[in-house]
Order: structure tokens, then C-alpha cells, then sequence
């Protein structure tokens, strides 16, 4: 795997494209330049890695759009430290830029075929989050609370699970609405009983599947 000086000038010309479509959080800007994109596609698709669109990894997923994975992270507000729950794996881009943002991570993956994928190839790179294999609209209570918890699948409500994992004034970030269109959502915790909601731009994420989810 290289990473030549074209690659990374390619990011950088990604991160100024982030910059001016609202993205100004430096921590952000400054993940998604580090992370090499282009790892996650094969040789022959490269030319695809730094522009500013999903991609298909097969399994029926995409590997996000970098603005999404930047406006997600944006919004988690993540401090370095932060123990981050991830519903959706995926292709491992959005766990990298969490990481790089000084992530304690957990990660839970759904689709079997992309849980071993995944798990072998991100340490490769040298990212080492928890990963987990498994119903991730049901989190992962055995490693609660969380911080923050960002979900990368569109849902149709807001797992009651994912709320109870989260620490009081901890985020979580997901999309809520049909198969087809989501609508960002950040709650807050602001009291253990007591949950703000914000809502944000619509998004169209692959859906959450699991018990609190589209049930499979």
C-alpha cells in the first residue's frame, strides 16, 4: 500500500472541498487528511477514492461520502479520550477518521463477510479499534456507557438501547427516517432521564438492520 505525494495532495484538495461545504471543525479536517481513502478501493477504481461520493464494497454497502463521514464526526464533538460506540463498521473509513480524532473505539458490524474484511485489514493501517461482530441497533451493553455513539445506517426511530448506553451529557448521532432518506438527529443526554433532540440535513445511509432497527 503507498501513499505517494499525489494521494496526499488529493486529500488535501478533498479537505479544502470539506472546508467550503460547511466543514470547520480542524480535528475533522485534520483526520481526513491522515487517513489514506484510496486503501479502501481496489487498484483499479483508485481514481474514485478522493472524490467526494460513496462507492460500493459489495455486501450491498457503500463506503460514505466524505462529507457525511465529516458532518457525522462534527457533530459527535469527539475530545480525545472519548469512548465512541460505532453501529456499522462498514469498510472501517469512518473508524479511521475517529481514531485519528483521538477515539477510544468500539465498533459493531452487522454483515458477517464485512466484520472479517474489515477486522483484518484496518490493523494493516495501523488502526486498532474493539471490534465486535454482532446486532448493533441493540449497542453493545456490556462496554457501557459511552461518551458518544455514532450510527452509520439510516433508522427508522432511534434505538431505545443506543439512549441507555449513553453517559449523561454524552451524543448520539444517527439517521432517522425511510429506506430511502434520513434525517440527522443528535440527542443529547442532558439528565439520565432527560434527552435533547437536534435535527439536521437528510442523508441516504444503507439501513440499520437489527431487532431496533429494519429487521432483517
Amino acid at each position: 500500500m503507498i501513499d505517494s505525494y499525489r494521494h496526499k495532495g488529493q486529500r488535501r484538495a478533498l479537505v479544502r472541498l470539506l472546508s467550503e461545504k460547511g466543514i470547520t471543525d480542524e480535528a475533522v479536517l485534520s483526520a481526513i487528511n491522515k487517513v489514506p481513502r484510496h486503501f479502501f478501493f481496489e487498484s483499479s477504481f483508485e481514481e474514485h477514492a478522493y472524490q467526494d461520493k460513496a462507492f460500493p464494497i459489495g455486501e450491498g454497502q457503500t463506503i460514505s461520502q466524505p462529507y457525511t463521514v465529516a458532518f457525522q464526526s462534527q457533530l459527535l464533538q469527539i475530545r480525545p479520550g472519548d469512548k465512541v460506540l460505532e453501529v456499522g463498521t462498514g469498510s472501517g473509513y469512518q473508524a479511521c477518521v475517529l481514531l485519528e480524532m483521538g477515539a477510544k473505539l468500539y465498533t459493531i458490524e452487522y454483515n458477517e463477510v464485512l466484520f472479517h474484511r474489515t477486522k483484518s485489514f484496518l490493523p494493516s493501517m495501523g488502526y486498532q479499534p474493539h471490534f465486535f461482530l454482532g446486532d448493533g441497533s441493540k449497542g453493545l451493553p456490556h462496554f457501557a456507557p459511552f461518551d458518544k455513539i455514532i450510527v452509520t445506517a439510516g433508522a427508522p426511530q432511534i434505538p431505545l438501547s443506543l439512549i441507555d448506553q449513553l453517559k449523561v451529557l454524552g451524543k448520539l448521532i444517527i439517521p432517522v427516517g425511510d429506506k430511502k432518506s434520513q434525517k440527522m438527529i443528535r440527542l443529547t443526554k442532558q439528565e439520565e432521564l432527560k434527552v435533547s433532540k437536534e435535527s439536521f440535513d437528510n442523508f441516504s445511509f444503507v439501513p440499520l438492520l437489527g431487532k431496533e432497527g429494519w429487521v432483517k
